[in-house]
C-alpha cells in the first residue's frame, strides 16, 4: 500500500525499519537523483546533503532515498546493528512518519577497492517539477533475495549455494520483487532510466529471459551490472531501479 509522506510530497511502499520499498514523486513534483563523485562516509554525507538541500532550498524532509556502500557483506546482526545507528540519523533528522522509515535505500559492497567505512554513495530528493508535463519519477529500493525481506538468514533463497542454477532462483525471486514494488508504486516500465544489478556471480545464463525479457519497454535502457556483493553474508544478487528526470554529478 502507498503511503502518502505530505511533507516530503512523495509516497512510499512500507518496507521494514532500514527502508521503504520505494517511493515515487507526488503529481507537480520530481525526484532529482545525485550521485558523489567522490564518494564520503556516510556520517559526513548526510552533512553533504544537509547542505545541498539548503542550496537548494529544499527541507530536509524532501530526502527521499540514500544509496550506501559498505567495506564488506555483513554477518545479519552486524547489518541489524548498523541500520539502528542510521536509522537514527534519519529520527534525528525528523524524517520518519508515524514511525515509519519513508526513505528507499540500497547498500552494498564493492568487490573491487571497497571502502574503508561505510560511505555515502548517492541520495535523491523531491523538488517542484519544472513543467506540468513531467513524467512520474521514482525510485526501487535495493532487494536481494531474501524472502518478504525479513532479516532472518533462514530466508535466503539457496543460501550457500551460488551454482548456475542457484543463481537463477535468486535473480528470478529478485525480479519478483521488482515487478511486485514497480506496481505498488503505480509504475510502469517504460518509466525507468536506471536498472541495477549487484552481483559477483555470472549471469549470462539467465540474465536474457529472467531478466531483459521481464523489462519491457525498459530494456532499450539496458541493465548494469555491479561488481558488488548485496549487504548481508550469504545473500548473493541484488538489484535496484529509477525512473529520474533530473541525476546529479556532486
Amino acid at each position: 500500500m502507498l503511503i502518502a509522506n505530505p511533507q516530503g510530497h512523495y509516497h512510499f511502499l512500507k518496507g521494514i525499519d532500514p527502508y521503504s520499498c520505494g517511493v515515487v514523486a507526488d503529481p507537480g513534483y520530481e525526484i532529482v537523483f545525485v550521485t558523489l563523485r567522490s564518494p564520503t562516509s556516510w556520517k559526513e554525507g548526510f552533512h553533504l546533503i544537509d547542505r545541498h538541500l539548503e542550496k537548494a532550498e529544499c527541507d530536509r524532509t524532501s530526502l527521499c532515498s540514500i544509496q550506501l556502500r559498505c567495506p564488506a557483506p555483513y554477518p545479519m546482526q552486524g547489518f541489524i546493528d548498523f541500520n539502528e545507528t542510521y536509522c537514527q540519523v534519519l529520527k534525528d533528522w525528523g524524517l520518519y512518519l508515524d514511525n515509519l522509515n519513508p526513505l528507499a535505500r540500497t547498500n552494498v559492497s564493492p568487490a573491487y577497492s571497497p571502502p574503508t567505512e561505510p560511505q555515502m554513495h548517492a541520495f535523491g530528493y523531491i523538488v517542484k517539477a519544472e513543467s506540468d508535463q513531467v513524467k512520474p519519477s521514482l525510485v526501487v529500493a535495493g532487494a536481494g533475495e531474501l524472502r518478504d525481506g525479513v532479516l532472518d538468514e533462514a530466508g535466503i533463497i539457496c543460501r550457500g549455494d551460488t551454482s548456475p542454477e542457484a543463481m537463477r532462483k535468486k535473480a528470478d525471486y529478485v525480479m519478483k520483487v521488482m515487478e511486485t514494488r514497480l506496481d505498488g508504486l503505480g509504475a510502469r516500465w517504460d518509466l525507468l532510466n536506471v536498472i541495477n544489478v549487484y552481483t559477483v556471480y555470472p549471469i549470462d545464463g539467465f540474465h536474457e529471459d529472467i531478466i531483459l525479457n521481464r523489462l519491457g519497454p525498459a530494456r532499450r535502457m539496458g541493465v548494469h551490472l555491479h561488481d558488488t556483493r548485496p549487504p548481508v553474508e550469504g545473500i548473493d544478487f541484488e538489484m535496484d531501479m529509477r525512473g529520474v528526470n533530473r541525476e546529479l554529478v556532486l
